[in-house]
């Protein structure tokens, strides 16, 4: 409701109402009303007995999340929906149970001192159960006789109404507790007591308890009670007299019966007082097994952590079943209820912020914040409900000046949202957050060195609170809230806020850790996943922090290309300046194109991927290493395009610079010299090529198409052997694809298996142009047998709107196949011509020789095609495979 009064006062303006927004939270309601239905099965069963001390408590539900995330709205609406039927939302749906719940909630925001802090939650439990109109008299006499100790000469209700513990109920403790005395007094037949000191009724009392008198037990007969009123009436003694209590419930007639259910909002508040609050809580919580507790915090509780032996009175996993199993936050409504006993609160979905907002200001039946100014908000929060409510202020308040609010105005971050976090934050913590801030992912080795400090210990506490998410299966299991990280980027306010100068050495520093993480798996083989991961936050942060020592990251690039996998990096575009060249300001925004083009090239036109190339180059920014790859990769696309000059003045600057990239330039020339039909070029570069200039893949391509098809799949497979040495699954699944091109001319039946395993390998790669010739693949092994024709130009238009125009000629040798097998000689006259036409510019000639050779029909004037042996034995080679084909095609086709 205090939200509903601030917006209340926030105008003068009264045409609109404000309404208290309650999102769904029915995953919660789900967990508090399975909990409920668990706990009063559990203490209606015949064998649950208030005294035991040693049975495991499972009478404790905790709920944490981050600050702002809606943890108190949560309980005040338990609260209300526990009370009352009116009280519940209608989403939540009615409860199973019949028997009476007495809800008390109690907040604990910071007090003067811890015994002041547990005397207000004990005292507000005990005015909650005057509501059952009866005594209770152990706890009642107790009590009375720690007061009169404690303080003396301060009456009780005096206190209560001083304290603000008032209700329409608080006045009946008093009475209530004299008619415990009252009760005892008339029990024990010593009416001289009437009045006394409450000294001398607990001792009369403790002597009937301990002669065993059948009055004195029939009132306060718990084993314990003699010794507890024997002890010093202490805060010490106070935190065991809840035994006391949870006795008397159990005595109640079974009308006056209620269970109680103690809500305890703001539980961090407990931890910063060396425990000594959460020792009496705790307390509190195991001597009272009957009552159910619901806590709510920005932290678990860790009661279910052995390692606070000594600190707590109870313990670890067996004292406190559930409390250790972490339970990932439940963002809005899902089937089925969670195991455990805590549960993160997590962020509001995006409908949930939009309904929020909605229902928060209403004029005139309809929302005030309008859907565009609403979606900018709920995109701004990330889901968290304080963004939301301070969002709402700023909306009345841009109101209040006379203007209207605009989108603009809620593109930002606010302070109070950084102030409320980091109020809870140690110095070293506050320095962590700051440095974890700069990473998307981390893990404490990480944040440590982000931090650039020695220990963990500051990292590890961090990622213990709910402003850190955490992942198990994740590359980095840790990420920071999305809200809170803008937050800390945004910081202006806050009197540690860091400059930008320290900033810039914190970005270098995780600069330099990713780097380190990198380079100390690379012993045990590459980790494809933490170079993309690496590559990722790298690129980065030294784009946005201008950082002009790439470092590792070079070497990274080189990593990234030599497995033709091409996962998207992509990091956020940075803003364009004036003047730039396609918004490239730094080196590594030039590295982040540069990766990027080359790999969107499987996804864009590669006239777009030479455009791109060019534009990087320009820049002179790319580091000197980096500069041959921009050639290489522009060349290629070059190639791709059939521009054979650009592509071969290119490859020749790659191989000429004997860098890194040396051996791709000198494939990429074998690769011209092939396509342009001379192969005793391409086989003479072969030797020089190695591993890294892919020697067998480029010996399979010159060996197949001279119908060598044993030999070729022989180097393909070698190919593929050398790849898994290098664990390279590009590559492998590139030289697979190329198995089952080869098998698809010379075995169909053996192309169904390789080309299965292509799939297979392919599957999860971002490989166009190998898919596109899988394609190819199945279609050649298909022709003769069906109509292929329809496939073929599906696969031609698919081709030329990648910029792939070479695979079309693929596509016309796999029909002109088709054609010769069926003896369809007018078809493959007209394909023939086709490939003629395609391969004017000189690419890929070789191709309408080969169809030609297919039907045993003469070529039309002199070939320009160099083999590496003689035509004949090409031209036999093809036309046995035909003569194969047709042998085997079944009847009818």
């Amino acid at each position: 409701m205090a939200d509903d009064l601030r917006a209340l006062f926030s105008s003068n303006d009264q045409s609109f109402d404000t309404h208290e927004a309650f999102t769904d939270r029915g995953q919660q309601w789900a967990i508090v009303a399975a909990t409920v239905e668990e706990h009063l099965r559990h203490v209606a069963d015949p064998t649950f007995d208030v005294q035991d001390l040693e049975r495991p408590r499972t009478n404790v539900l905790g709920f944490h999340g981050v600050g702002g995330v809606g943890k108190s709205t949560l309980l005040r609406k338990l609260e209300a929906a526990l009370t009352a039927p009116e009280g519940r939302p209608a989403q939540w749906g009615a409860p199973v149970w019949t028997q009476r719940l007495l809800p008390v909630r109690v907040d604990l925001a910071r007090s003067a001192s811890t015994g002041a802090d547990f005397e207000r939650v004990i005292l507000t439990i005990r005015l909650a159960l005057t509501a059952v109109g009866r005594p209770l008299p152990s706890f009642d006499v107790a009590l009375r006789q720690y007061w009169e100790h404690t303080h003396p000469g301060e009456p009780l209700d005096e206190y209560i109404r001083r304290t603000g513990l008032t209700g329409k109920v608080a006045s009946l403790l008093p009475q209530q507790m004299q008619a415990s005395v009252s009760e005892i007094v008339g029990a024990l037949e010593l009416p001289g007591l009437v009045g006394s000191a409450a000294g001398q009724v607990t001792a009369a009392l403790v002597t009937a308890l301990r002669s065993r008198r059948e009055h004195a037990l029939a009132l306060a007969g718990a084993s314990r009670t003699a010794a507890l009123l024997e002890a010093t009436a202490d805060l010490e003694a106070l935190s065991y007299y809840p035994h006391l209590l949870a006795f008397d419930l159990t005595r109640l007639p079974a009308k006056k019966r209620v269970v109680p259910v103690v809500l305890l909002d703001t539980w961090e508040d407990t931890a910063d007082r060396h425990r000594d609050l959460e020792r009496l809580l705790q307390r509190l919580v195991w001597l009272m097994p009957n009552a159910l507790f619901i806590i709510s915090g920005r932290n678990r509780l860790q009661w279910g952590d052995p390692a606070l032996h000594g600190q707590l009175d109870w313990t670890g996993p067996t004292a406190w079943p559930g409390l250790d199993i972490p339970t990932p936050a439940l963002p809005h409504p899902r089937s089925g209820t969670p195991a455990g006993r805590q549960h993160l609160i997590g962020d509001l979905a995006p409908e949930d912020c939009d309904t929020h907002l909605a229902r928060r200001l209403v004029k005139d039946g309809q929302p005030l914040i309008s859907p565009v100014i609403r979606a900018v908000i709920t995109a701004r929060s990330h889901g968290l409900p304080l963004h939301l409510d301070l969002a709402v202020s700023r909306f009345l308040e841009i109101r209040r000046t006379g203007r209207t609010p605009a989108e603009a105005d809620f593109d930002c971050t606010f302070p109070a949202l950084l102030a409320r976090i980091l109020s809870d934050l140690t110095p070293e913590e506050r320095h962590v957050l700051r440095s974890i801030a700069l990473l998307d992912a981390f893990d404490l080795d990480l944040a440590t060195q982000a931090a650039g400090l020695t220990h963990q210990a500051p990292a590890r506490r961090l990622t213990e609170r709910p402003l850190v998410s955490e992942n198990p299966q994740a590359l980095w299991p840790f990420h920071l809230h999305a809200a809170i990280r803008t937050a800390v980027h945004d910081d202006d306010h806050s009197e540690d806020r860091w400059t930008p100068s320290e900033w810039h050495q914190a970005a270098t520093r995780a600069l330099s850790a990713l780097g380190s993480q990198w380079a100390s798996t690379t012993h045990l083989g590459p980790s494809r996943m933490l170079l993309i991961g690496c590559l990722r936050q790298g690129l980065r942060l030294a784009r946005d922090h201008r950082l002009t020592d790439l470092d590792w990251l070079t070497d990274a690039a080189f990593a990234y290309t030599s497995d033709s996998v091409w996962e998207p990096l992509a990091p956020p575009a940075g803003a364009t300046s004036p003047g730039t060249e396609a918004g490239l300001e730094t080196p590594a925004d030039a590295v982040a194109e540069l990766l990027t083009a080359i790999g969107h090239r499987q996804r864009e036109h590669r006239e777009h991927t030479v455009d791109r190339l060019t534009a990087v180059l320009d820049t002179g920014l790319l580091p000197t290493a980096l500069v041959e790859m921009a050639l290489y990769y522009r060349a290629k696309a070059n190639k791709d395009l059939d521009r054979n000059a650009l592509a071969r003045t290119g490859m020749q600057l790659v191989a000429d610079a004997g860098g890194r990239f040396a051996a791709q330039g000198r494939r990429g020339l074998a690769s011209l010299a092939r396509l342009a039909g001379d192969f005793p070029t391409a086989l003479a570069v072969v030797p020089t090529l190695g591993w890294e200039g892919r020697h067998h893949r480029v010996l399979g391509d010159i060996l197949w198409p001279h119908g060598n098809f044993a030999q070729a799949i022989t180097a393909f497979e070698n190919a593929r052997t050398e790849a898994e040495q290098h664990d390279a699954a590009g590559e492998r699944a590139m030289t697979q694809v190329r198995i089952a091109l080869a098998t698809a001319f010379a075995d169909p039946v053996r192309a169904t298996d390789e080309l299965a395993l292509a799939h297979q390998l392919l599957d999860g790669l971002d490989q166009r142009a190998n898919r596109l010739l899988a394609r190819l693949a199945a279609l050649i092994k298909d022709a003769g047998t069906q109509d292929i024709v329809d496939r073929a130009q599906t696969l031609q238009a698919e081709a030329e709107a990648a910029g792939l125009p070479y695979l079309t000629r693929y596509v016309e040798l796999g029909l002109a196949l088709h054609h010769a097998i069926r003896g369809a000689e007018h078809d493959l006259a007209t394909t023939i011509e086709r490939l003629q036409n395609l391969t004017t510019g000189g690419n890929f000639g070789f191709f309408t020789d080969i169809a030609r050779f297919m039907a045993d029909l003469p070529l039309p004037e002199r070939s320009t095609t160099r083999w590496t042996t003689s035509e004949d034995d090409v031209r036999s080679a093809w036309r046995g495979l035909v003569q194969a084909r047709q042998n085997h095609l079944p009847a009818g086709s």
